[in-house]
Protein backbone atom coordinates (compact mmCIF):
# COMPACT_ATOMS: atom_id res chain seq x y z
CA UNK A 1 0.00 0.00 0.00
CA UNK A 2 1.46 3.28 -0.68
CA UNK A 3 2.04 5.75 1.81
CA UNK A 4 -0.79 8.55 0.79
CA UNK A 5 1.99 11.32 2.37
CA UNK A 6 4.01 11.03 -0.84
CA UNK A 7 0.60 11.69 -2.48
CA UNK A 8 -1.13 14.36 -0.86
CA UNK A 9 1.22 17.65 -0.33
CA UNK A 10 -0.68 19.96 2.57
CA UNK A 11 -0.14 23.57 2.18
CA UNK A 12 -0.33 26.07 4.82
CA UNK A 13 -2.08 29.26 2.93
CA UNK A 14 -3.54 31.15 0.17
CA UNK A 15 -3.73 34.60 -1.30
CA UNK A 16 -6.72 37.02 -0.54
CA UNK A 17 -8.94 36.62 -3.99
CA UNK A 18 -9.30 40.01 -5.64
CA UNK A 19 -10.29 41.03 -8.68
CA UNK A 20 -7.48 42.94 -10.49
CA UNK A 21 -5.83 44.76 -13.22
CA UNK A 22 -1.99 44.97 -12.22
CA UNK A 23 0.19 44.07 -15.12
CA UNK A 24 1.99 41.92 -12.66
CA UNK A 25 -0.44 38.99 -11.69
CA UNK A 26 1.88 37.44 -8.88
CA UNK A 27 5.29 38.34 -7.64
CA UNK A 28 7.97 35.74 -7.19
CA UNK A 29 7.61 33.34 -4.76
CA UNK A 30 10.09 30.07 -3.89
CA UNK A 31 7.39 29.18 -1.68
CA UNK A 32 4.39 29.14 -4.14
CA UNK A 33 3.18 25.33 -4.17
CA UNK A 34 0.08 26.20 -6.90
CA UNK A 35 -0.99 29.01 -8.56
CA UNK A 36 -4.17 29.37 -11.24
CA UNK A 37 -5.50 32.94 -12.99
CA UNK A 38 -8.96 33.05 -14.67
CA UNK A 39 -9.71 35.70 -17.42
CA UNK A 40 -12.69 38.07 -15.80
CA UNK A 41 -12.77 40.39 -18.82
CA UNK A 42 -14.42 40.98 -22.39
CA UNK A 43 -10.81 40.65 -23.77
CA UNK A 44 -8.68 38.11 -24.08
CA UNK A 45 -5.61 38.31 -21.16
CA UNK A 46 -1.99 37.10 -22.42
CA UNK A 47 0.02 35.53 -19.36
CA UNK A 48 3.61 34.98 -19.15
CA UNK A 49 5.75 33.64 -16.75
CA UNK A 50 8.23 36.48 -16.24
CA UNK A 51 8.43 39.81 -16.59
CA UNK A 52 7.05 41.70 -19.44
CA UNK A 53 3.92 40.17 -20.96
CA UNK A 54 2.48 41.62 -24.19
CA UNK A 55 0.55 40.83 -27.21
CA UNK A 56 3.72 39.40 -28.63
CA UNK A 57 5.35 38.10 -25.65
CA UNK A 58 3.43 35.77 -23.70
CA UNK A 59 2.99 32.39 -22.93
CA UNK A 60 -0.65 31.94 -22.86
CA UNK A 61 -3.39 33.88 -23.62
CA UNK A 62 -6.77 32.92 -22.09
CA UNK A 63 -10.26 33.79 -23.60
CA UNK A 64 -12.39 36.22 -22.90
CA UNK A 65 -15.57 35.77 -21.22
CA UNK A 66 -19.08 36.81 -22.98
CA UNK A 67 -19.43 39.68 -19.99
CA UNK A 68 -17.70 40.87 -16.91
CA UNK A 69 -17.30 37.96 -14.27
CA UNK A 70 -19.82 35.65 -15.98
CA UNK A 71 -17.15 32.61 -15.66
CA UNK A 72 -16.82 32.00 -18.93
CA UNK A 73 -12.98 33.41 -19.36
CA UNK A 74 -10.27 31.28 -20.09
CA UNK A 75 -8.11 29.93 -17.21
CA UNK A 76 -4.65 28.27 -16.12
CA UNK A 77 -3.02 26.75 -13.05
CA UNK A 78 -0.17 24.57 -12.58
CA UNK A 79 -0.89 22.79 -9.49
CA UNK A 80 1.37 19.56 -9.30
CA UNK A 81 4.66 18.70 -10.96
CA UNK A 82 6.43 21.67 -11.96
CA UNK A 83 4.92 25.02 -10.33
CA UNK A 84 7.02 28.28 -11.70
CA UNK A 85 7.71 30.42 -8.55
CA UNK A 86 8.82 33.18 -10.38
CA UNK A 87 6.95 36.45 -11.33
CA UNK A 88 3.88 36.18 -13.68
CA UNK A 89 2.95 39.14 -15.78
CA UNK A 90 -0.63 39.80 -17.59
CA UNK A 91 -1.27 42.09 -20.34
CA UNK A 92 -4.16 42.89 -22.27
CA UNK A 93 -6.93 45.86 -23.19
CA UNK A 94 -8.21 46.68 -20.05
CA UNK A 95 -7.52 43.47 -18.26
CA UNK A 96 -9.06 42.28 -15.71
CA UNK A 97 -8.50 38.83 -13.52
CA UNK A 98 -8.55 36.85 -10.49
CA UNK A 99 -5.15 34.91 -9.50
CA UNK A 100 -5.20 32.23 -6.55
CA UNK A 101 -1.93 31.10 -5.13
CA UNK A 102 -1.29 28.41 -2.75
CA UNK A 103 2.40 28.45 -0.70
CA UNK A 104 3.70 26.18 1.45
Amino acid sequence: MADIRAIIAPVGTSNTPSIASATTALAENKNRGAWMIQNLGTNALFVRLGLGASSTAFHVVLKAGTGNDDGTGGSFAQESGVIFTGIISISGTSPRYCVTEITQ
